[in-house]
């Protein structure tokens, strides 16, 4: 078997699975189980299957391959472990060595290296993209992959995010900050208007957003695909320019709207351990790394009352809740901005989208799906909300409630656009103004003079 997985990520994988002492906290809360109560498709089962096969280092058999590649890596499971067992290190150690062992069959594995280069490329998602809607009749028929990327296609979700056509947002003429936005590989071609948004939102709270070339991916999708390498080539590129830019003092920091790339530059110390050389560097990104919900928390926004009152069904994209720990500041600032956020029920459940996994495992993640959109629509709210454009698209597919990222109401909110499907959204009265129309004025009751005390 082919071997480049490391020595020390193998053991460190191996040892990982080792501290599961079998609480069983996990089931309840990972998507796979929850759905059909398969033991082997359960955080458990998944770390009993990694430790065998790395274990052996042998080449994993077919129930291995099937079983792990079922995980959504969203680490529900890890953030509800009691024994504090480092899932991520585990599954995607054992990815790395399910790749490398080029176990799939060759379809499977030329289907995965075409999906990882077209998706990290913008230059052919372009035409990908194109060419998919194109044959979205054909292909749609066909089911599987193919199907899934034809039902993807067609999402109301891509449509709402897709680029307005407006000019870009004036900078600040006196900036009091310079930032960087990582636009996404895939979130660039496919949601282009989540980066206006975040570009409108910043320069209206005095921020400058300053390009910096010779980023094109952060690793992320790669690295969930096992393909371990190719994420570090990635890794280390965005390093290099992103510290050069903050040690040249042209930005003072990395703001991601894209959640799933922001959980894994914050891994970056750990994924790029055994690159020493670029230590200074990666600390350096990684600091220096923040989502946008976190910067808009400390901007000097006012609402401009469009979205007063505003239904928000909010939905914890797992980079988010289990990845990055973020669950308040998207709440404290659509909040802060006079929207009424929700929680829906199952919060802690992934959505199905997970990078690539609607398309490698549709079945799976159409479930996962309907059950989502079932409780983000329930209640009538206004909008779908969430932080990660994957989870938009991937919801918009089973509801007819209008979907948007957090940026974009933020933006919205205080004087943007609004996002597509919310042009007809009438604005709830301020509290004020609602209580001057609909309570009548109350009647003085007079009190003893000089008491201080007025009754109304």
């Amino acid at each position: 078997m082919p071997k480049t997985i490391t020595i020390h990520r193998q053991k460190e994988a191996l040892a990982a699975t080792e501290s599961c002492v079998h609480f069983g906290f996990c089931t309840a809360v990972c998507p796979t189980y929850v759905l059909d109560g398969e033991e082997l498709d359960s955080p458990r089962g998944r770390i009993a299957l990694a430790r065998d096969m790395l274990a052996s280092d042998a080449p994993p058999s077919p129930a291995a391959v099937r079983h792990l590649d079922r995980c959504l890596s969203c680490l529900s499971c890890e953030t509800t472990c009691a024994a504090g067992v480092s899932y991520r290190d585990i599954i995607d150690g054992a990815r790395e060595h399910i790749e490398q062992s080029r176990a799939r069959p060759l379809p499977q594995r030329l289907l995965r290296s075409a999906l990882a280069r077209i998706l990290t490329t913008p230059a052919l998602l372009r035409p990908a993209l194109a060419a998919g809607r194109l044959l979205r009749g054909a292909a749609g028929r066909l089911g599987g992959p193919l199907g899934a990327l034809a039902s993807l296609s067609a999402a109301p979700g891509l449509a709402a995010l897709a680029p307005r056509g407006e000019p870009a947002s004036a900078p600040p003429a006196h900036p009091t900050r310079r930032v960087t936005l990582l636009a996404g590989c895939a979130q660039s071609v496919l949601g282009a208007e989540i980066n206006a948004s975040a570009e409108r939102l910043l320069a209206r709270g005095g921020i400058a957003v300053v390009p910096v070339p010779g980023v094109q991916c952060c690793g992320a999708l790669e690295l969930h695909m096992g393909r371990r390498q190719a994420a570090a080539r990635h890794m280390e590129q965005a390093v290099r320019s992103w510290s050069a830019a903050l040690e040249a003092g042209h930005i003072d920091a990395i703001v991601s709207t894209t959640s799933g790339c922001g959980s894994v530059i914050k891994r970056y110390e750990e994924l790029l351990s055994d690159r020493p050389e670029l230590s200074a560097q990666v600390q350096r990104v990684v600091a220096a790394t923040t989502d946008i919900t976190q910067i808009a928390a400390g901007l000097p926004l006012a609402a401009s009352g469009a979205a007063q009152g505003l239904a928000v069904s909010y939905h914890d994209s797992c980079s988010l809740k289990h990845g990055l720990k973020l669950e308040r500041p998207p709440r404290r600032a659509m909040g802060a901005l006079d929207m009424d956020v929700r929680d829906i029920a199952e919060s802690h459940l992934c959505c199905g989208s997970a990078g690539t996994y609607n398309i490698l495992e549709p079945a799976i993640a159409d479930r996962l799906g309907q059950r989502k959109a079932a409780h983000a629509s329930a209640g009538g709210p206004d909008v779908i909300a969430t932080g990660n454009m994957g989870c938009l698209v991937q919801i918009s597919r089973f509801t007819s409630v209008p979907v948007a990222h957090t940026v974009q109401l933020l933006d919205w909110a205080t004087g943007g656009p609004p996002p597509r499907g919310l042009e007809g959204f009438r604005p709830a009265p301020p509290p004020a103004a609602a209580a001057d129309t609909q309570l009548p004025a109350a009647t003085p009751v007079s009190t003893t003079a000089g008491s201080g005390d007025l009754l109304w």
